[in-house]
């Protein structure tokens, strides 16, 4: 489905992408993991088209999107819950949910998937008339993917869901997260920190290091390659 080929990318003068080369097939769950400064968060944003690519291709759907406009990739099938939620505070959680939708013209499916979004996350449906600044940060997570979600993407870009989240509500979002890609055929691609847990719902995952791929394989074998496990689980 997504495919990225040497694809190098920089802010100003700083080179945060160095030939980064991974693969999302249909379905499932990919987990891109690495320290600080890795390249993880600017290789969604390269994906999404909010960093352009200097060099390399992203294609989607055998389709290259690397010179696309950012609200054209989103109509193509691919929705991003970047780092620290951002979602709109002085606005409601319906609101929220709506403006999600904003590229759909199919009212009454707009209708049906919010209820979708609130039988995943049925304390948004509790509050969906309460400002999004009123909720928790774990509440508010849950709304920056079910607004995601509303685009009815085929791709689901998440960077670092767990941020500033307590162990329970990460866990429960981590859970909720694997069922949304099992029972929507969604594929996702996962930015974590805590590799553990990426890997714990992941399928398959890459290893950056400088802005470069230096380690990929099935989620089982990363949880057992003592590499990973030294440097990323911390036993």
């Amino acid at each position: 489905m997504l495919s990225l080929r040497n694809v190098h990318a920089a802010y100003g003068s700083v080179l945060a992408l160095r030939g980064i080369s991974l693969e999302a097939p249909e379905g499932g769950i990919i987990s891109v993991l690495g320290a600080n400064g890795a390249g993880k968060s600017s290789t969604l944003r390269a994906i999404s088209g909010l960093l352009r690519p200097s060099e390399g291709t992203i294609e989607f759907d055998g389709k290259p999107i690397d010179k696309m406009r950012p609200e054209k990739i989103v109509q193509m099938g691919i929705s991003h819950v970047p780092e620290g939620r951002q979602i709109f505070t002085e606005l409601t959680v319906m609101e929220n949910l709506r403006l999600g939708a904003y590229t759909r013209r199919d009212g009454d499916a707009v209708k049906r998937d919010i209820d979708r979004i609130f039988s995943y996350f049925p304390v948004l449906g509790e509050r969906a008339k309460q400002q999004a600044l009123l909720l928790s940060g774990g509440e508010q997570q849950m709304l920056a993917i079910g607004r995601a979600l509303m685009a009815k993407p085929r791709l689901l870009l998440l960077d670092e869901p767990s941020l500033g989240l307590a162990p329970i509500l990460v866990r429960e979002i981590f859970s909720i997260i694997k069922t949304i890609s099992e029972e929507e055929k969604l594929t996702i691609l996962l930015v974590e920190q805590d590799a553990s847990l990426a890997l714990s719902i992941a399928d398959y995952g890459y290893v950056l290091e400088s802005g470069t791929v230096v380690l990929e394989d099935t989620a089982e074998q990363l949880r057992g390659n003592e590499s990973v496990r030294r440097s990323y689980l911390g036993y």
